[in-house]
């Protein structure tokens, strides 16, 4: 992953618990690098202890770190990083759900090295949606509801998402069933 998730990871525990506790973090993670830098790479495996380690200094579920981080990803780190880019994915939560595979093939043009996930949209109605999910990366699923709830808040729109299949033997993808208010 670019160097940009884990400065968000820690922007977003820095924010809500403080700088020492970041520092916790890292120590327990066994990571020893002082500063990421955005644009640089830096295997998965270095979010993952992260996370894993975060979820032990901060006493919080994986999932509930997880969900935090899409949150914080969407109001915090897209907003300030390309907030132009947000801004042209659409005008309502569902313009700008189907508009996601136009947003990464954008976003990939600035990173060149990005393994973005892919996203479909199925089944559109008034007010939800299915969104597929498929990633080469395991577990982050959670991440995406809170993505989907930061999009909501984004977009003044109240978004209640289920999780109705989840990656594995029998489905290669997430699948999540969207609803939102009118």
């Amino acid at each position: 992953m670019y160097g940009m998730v884990n400065k968000a990871l820690e922007d977003m525990i820095t924010e809500r618990f403080g700088e020492n506790l970041w520092e916790q973090v890292k120590q327990k993670a066994g990571v020893d690098i002082h500063a990421f830098v955005s644009n640089e790479g830096y295997p998965d495996e270095i979010t993952y202890k992260l996370v894993g380690a975060a979820h032990e200094v901060l006493a919080l579920s994986v999932t509930e770190i997880l969900h935090e981080f899409g949150r914080h990803w969407v109001l915090k780190t897209a907003r300030e990083g390309y907030g132009g880019l947000l801004d042209a994915g659409g005008d309502n939560l569902c313009e700008f759900l189907q508009n996601l595979p136009n947003f990464h093939a954008r976003v990939s043009l600035i990173f060149p090295h990005l393994q973005p996930p892919n996203f479909s949209v199925t089944d559109v109605e008034e007010s939800s949606l299915r969104l597929h999910y498929y990633s080469t990366r395991a577990g982050l699923a959670p991440f995406v509801i809170g993505l989907l709830d930061g999009l909501g808040e984004m977009f003044n729109t109240p978004v209640r998402s289920t999780h109705e299949v989840v990656r594995g033997p029998q489905s290669d993808h997430d699948v999540f069933a969207v609803h939102w208010d009118r």
